[in-house]
């Protein structure tokens, strides 16, 4: 995923969630992903999937039962 391209997703969920402090997070050992984090905490995986000519993103959260 590009910078750009990041930003646009970024944005889409800032607005869908109501939370500007989510921020993703480019992972140097992957370039199909970013890092999902809230006030600095990362809490998920942004993927991006482009199977069939058509592009969409998946967003993994994970909770920790420690977290509960």
């Amino acid at each position: 995923m590009d910078k750009a391209e990041v930003k646009k997703v970024e944005s889409y969920l800032r607005s869908r969630f109501g939370n500007q402090d989510i921020a993703l997070i480019h992972r140097p050992q992957a370039s199909d992903s970013v890092e999902f984090e809230i006030d600095g905490e990362t809490l998920g995986i942004v993927y991006r999937d482009d199977e069939d000519g058509d592009i969409c993103y998946h967003v993994q959260l994970t909770v920790l039962a420690e977290d509960l």
